[in-house]
């Protein structure tokens, strides 16, 4: 069996705001939503999300939980920093700029209007580790 993609479900407070500024600031496709199940589905690229209002989560015995990280694993450097450029441009929430950190992952974050984390990686450590592995 191959592992599928994980789907997160992201917590928000208001369904239509919270859309809004992930298509406009962040540039997801809204797939499909319902206003009045406090439920929607967003895509980009590969990566797929739901969101959820607090009261969907309360009709449906999850807790009112938030907010969440979510990591998003990019294929290189350039892509982290051109990801960040594109978001920054858009008016989007940055918490700092890329930067390589000491456990070896190219990254940034950003936030939504609820609190929650998009943190944005590549992992150069697997370079090395690629590097090692043919030596």
């Amino acid at each position: 069996m191959t592992f599928p993609p994980a789907v997160p479900e992201i917590p928000v407070a208001e369904l239509g705001s919270a859309l809004a500024y992930y298509r406009d600031c962040l540039g997801f496709v809204v797939d499909w939503g319902d206003d009045g199940l406090g439920l929607a589905g967003l895509s980009q690229g590969e990566s797929r999300v739901f969101m959820s209002s607090a009261a969907y989560r309360a009709t449906n015995g999850h807790a009112d939980s938030g907010p969440v990280v979510v990591w998003l694993n990019l294929s290189s450097r350039a892509e982290v920093d051109g990801l960040h450029a594109r978001w920054s441009a858009a008016g989007a929430t940055i918490d700092a700029p890329p930067e390589a950190k000491p456990w070896k992952l190219h990254e940034f974050s950003a936030r939504d209007l609820d609190g929650n984390v998009l943190r944005v990686f590549y992992d150069f450590g697997s370079e090395e580790r690629e590097a090692a592995s043919k030596t």
